[in-house]
């Protein structure tokens, strides 16, 4: 089904079964009886965000007093059906309804600033392609769009209970069905960890990843059982409540492309197996269809609005449903049972262990938690500890257990390392064009091999094609498991071009190509950045392509040697549309010829950006400055170069040139149009100064220029993308076109 349907299944439910805190048999909870009149079960099928529907069919259930002995459920219908035997309220379904987004519940990495430095990094590359694995020549693809790991977070951090259960022993006995993967039976869960056992029954194929359960790869129920009629009469219904908000089939002007086909083909499935359980309905059970028209499986924006029309569905049906009535004393009493609430246990743990690991050391995936072993057990922090772990990059999943053990309390947790890893590709693209004959583009492949030893070696490989062609590999070598300290060897291949302008006019072309060898010594700055010093060597060869030969950048070969510092700190949320956070750097260069160097120069330059927000508007102020140290100046191949789209807009790019650059830029940007997983779509513009003095062609001008653009602008699946036009003072202007980052 729907890409965001899939994601969805998990969105309901999975925040309403969380809430629930499932009871254990020893808390004096015990199986509904008939006690004279017919056992009630209610079946809930799975739909998407339709099965927010089962919410309002509860609501008129509480209020015609009709009791609910039992229930079974499958996909969403197991996950709204698991909160209420466990003890969530229907106003409490409710508000969890009004709070549900597809971002809350399916966004999988932590938050940007809590990641550490390496990966927060890659996202000044244009990389827009998910992990492919590379062993043997072989490749391997994930299993899923999304692992699942951050819809267990929210159950968890909802959830006021956790550990193993038997469904026959909750507030009100339950069961949930998923398929096996490998036979295609249906799987009907009696026993089990309530956050695993929702998980299992929503992992729709290709959305989110199949889960694993006693050596069973486990999928969505929709495909077996997507109304489980036969679970619930196993369980000894007399009477049957059977909720269907199942999709309806596609048109066929609606089957457009490979998704709409699979769509189609994986709702045929299910629609065969949902009629195949309508058969077996007898006279005195009671069928509820709500009307959901054109509500499709994806719409979790509209869970609120859907909710009512189960009420609207079960009250057309009120009177068959008020013959099951029960007395408003024995029912407020039955609902009392229902609804007990468990203490969580913070009980602290003497050891936290990490099963199976094979390449991942497991002193390095500990130092990535806050929960420490002797210490009250946080529950919001334990959940935030899960998705770091996850945002490391070397697991495909991630889930915890506590194990009681003579004399200790032990954390285990639950890492499933990558099974297409530990060696990946990825695949990125750039392209910019100010629609006045200067088009460029980038084509970028990043190969990245992992956990070559034991304290987490990593080999990294990045090639571009374009207007500028380059190969940089690092060998990025942790000196101890908590990888505070590093070294870093690095080679580096690049050749690119260089306009250069005479006020408006372009007057000679550069092409300069470079190789280097360098050795870095760092150290990690937690995840707030990254320190780096190095000495590196090389050979520059700068060559006129176009324009007199005054303006040649100097001889045919030039040695370069040298020392380098980079201080880099990074607390923004996002790199491409940040609403909240900072990032500053400082890098300082020194050309020394006692190390053979044919210019001895030093220098320096410093940028950063802040940004912040109210609602959705977006303040983000930034600069950069640069120049050198000393008295040697730039050599005409290392000067600053700005200009373009954000970086004095309405100016070429790489139009100013010269010794020492100082500038600044406000920007102000709207969200006009939110986002699910992306961060949607924006308006805005650019108040911008700066000036480049010294610079190579004399007749430039020195003076401070202003500029300002103004921009819309999109995150897409390749990257962001913006359209802009921007203008300087003095009569430069350009429209602008970039996918990529353009700053």
């Amino acid at each position: 089904m729907h890409l965001r349907y899939r994601l969805a299944v998990v969105a309901l439910g999975l925040a309403l079964v969380a809430l629930s805190p499932p009871a254990a048999a020893e808390d004096g909870l015990r199986p509904a009886n008939s006690l004279g009149r017919p056992k009630v079960c209610v079946v809930l099928s799975g739909g998407g965000a339709r099965g927010a529907a089962h919410v309002g069919v509860l609501k008129v259930l509480e209020e015609y007093r009709v009791p609910v002995d039992c229930i079974a459920g499958t996909s969403m219908g197991s996950l709204v059906g698991a909160a209420y035997a466990t003890g969530t309220t229907v106003p409490e379904m409710e508000q969890i309804i009004r709070g549900i987004s597809t971002e809350l519940l399916f966004k999988e990495n932590p938050p940007r600033r809590e990641r550490a430095m390496r990966r927060k990094q890659d996202d000044y590359l244009p990389l827009f392609s998910p992990e492919i694995g590379l062993e043997g020549g072989k490749l391997e693809f994930l299993k899923g769009l999304v692992s699942g790991v951050q819809l267990e977070t929210v159950l968890r951090r909802l959830s006021k209970a956790k550990g193993e259960y038997q469904f026959d022993q909750l507030p009100i006995p339950f069961r949930a069905v998923a398929t096996d993967l490998v036979t295609g039976k249906a799987v009907v869960f009696r026993e089990g960890e309530l956050a695993n056992v929702m998980r299992a029954s929503m992992s729709v194929p290709g959305a989110v990843a199949p889960a694993e359960f006693e050596g069973m790869l486990l999928v969505d129920g929709m495909l077996t059982s997507n109304l489980p009629v036969q679970a619930a009469r196993e369980m000894g219904a007399d009477v049957i409540i059977a909720v269907n908000v199942g999709t309806p089939l596609l048109k066929r002007n609606e089957l457009s492309g490979i998704f709409g086909v699979t769509e189609q083909m994986i709702s045929i499935l299910a629609e065969q197996n949902v009629q195949a359980s309508l058969a077996q309905l007898k006279s005195t059970d009671i069928l509820i269809s709500p009307e959901l028209g054109a509500f499709s499986t994806a719409d979790f924006d509209h869970l609120p609005k859907i909710a009512p029309l189960g009420e609207t569905a079960a009250r057309k049906l009120g009177d068959r449903l008020k013959r099951l009535s029960i007395p408003e004393k024995e029912y407020a009493a039955l609902r009392e049972r229902q609804r007990i609430v468990v203490v969580p246990d913070q009980r602290p743990v003497d050891e936290i262990h990490f099963e199976d690991l094979q390449r991942v050391n497991p002193d390095t995936a500990r130092a990535s938690l806050k929960t420490r072993p002797h210490q009250p057990i946080d529950q919001q922090t334990l959940d935030e500890d899960m998705r770091r772990l996850y945002g490391i990059g070397d697991f495909e999943h991630v889930n915890y257990r506590f194990l009681e053990e003579p004399g200790r309390r032990v954390l285990a947790v639950d890492a499933v390392e990558k099974s297409w890893g530990p060696n990946y590709l990825r695949f990125g693209l750039g392209l910019t064009s100010d629609f006045s004959g200067d088009a460029f583009f980038n084509l970028l492949g990043s190969y990245r091999r992992t956990w070559l030893n034991s304290l987490g070696a990593e080999w990294r490989t990045d090639v571009q094609l374009g207007r500028t062609s380059s190969l940089n590999s690092e060998f990025y070598q942790p000196l101890e498991a908590e990888g505070t300290y590093f070294v870093a060897p690095r080679l580096t291949f690049e050749r690119r071009t260089s306009d250069l302008y005479r006020d408006d006019d372009r007057v000679a072309t550069y092409q300069l190509t470079s190789a280097q060898l360098g050795l870095d010594l760092g150290r990690q700055l937690s995840r707030y950045g990254e320190l780096r010093f190095g000495i590196l060597g090389g050979q520059l060869k700068p060559k006129l392509d176009t324009g007199p030969e005054f303006l040649s950048p100097g001889p045919s070969q030039i040695a370069q040697r040298g020392f380098a510092t980079r201080l880099v700190l990074d607390q923004l949320d996002s790199v491409d549309f940040p609403r909240s956070g900072w990032r500053a750097g400082l890098r300082l260069y020194d050309s020394i010829s006692g190390l053979g160097a044919d210019d001895a120069y030093t220098k320096w330059d410093a940028d950063g950006t802040g940004a912040i927000s109210f609602g959705e508007h977006s303040l983000n102020l930034s600069f950069k400055v640069g120049g050198r140290i000393g008295g040697d100046p730039l050599p005409r191949y290392d000067q600053f170069q700005w200009g373009g789209f954000l970086q004095q807009s309405g100016y070429a790019t790489g139009q100013l040139l010269g010794q020492k650059l100082e500038f600044a830029r406000l920007m102000y940007y709207h969200r006009i149009l939110r986002g699910s997983l992306l961060q949607g779509a924006y308006s805005g513009f650019s108040l911008e100064l700066g000036r480049m003095r010294e610079p190579l062609v004399p007749d430039n001008s020195e003076d401070w220029l202003t500029s300002a653009s103004i921009f819309v602008a999109t995150d897409t699946p390749i990257g962001p993308m913006y359209l802009g036009y921007g203008h300087a003072k003095g009569g430069n202007n350009s429209l602008y076109f970039y996918l990529g980052r353009p700053y």
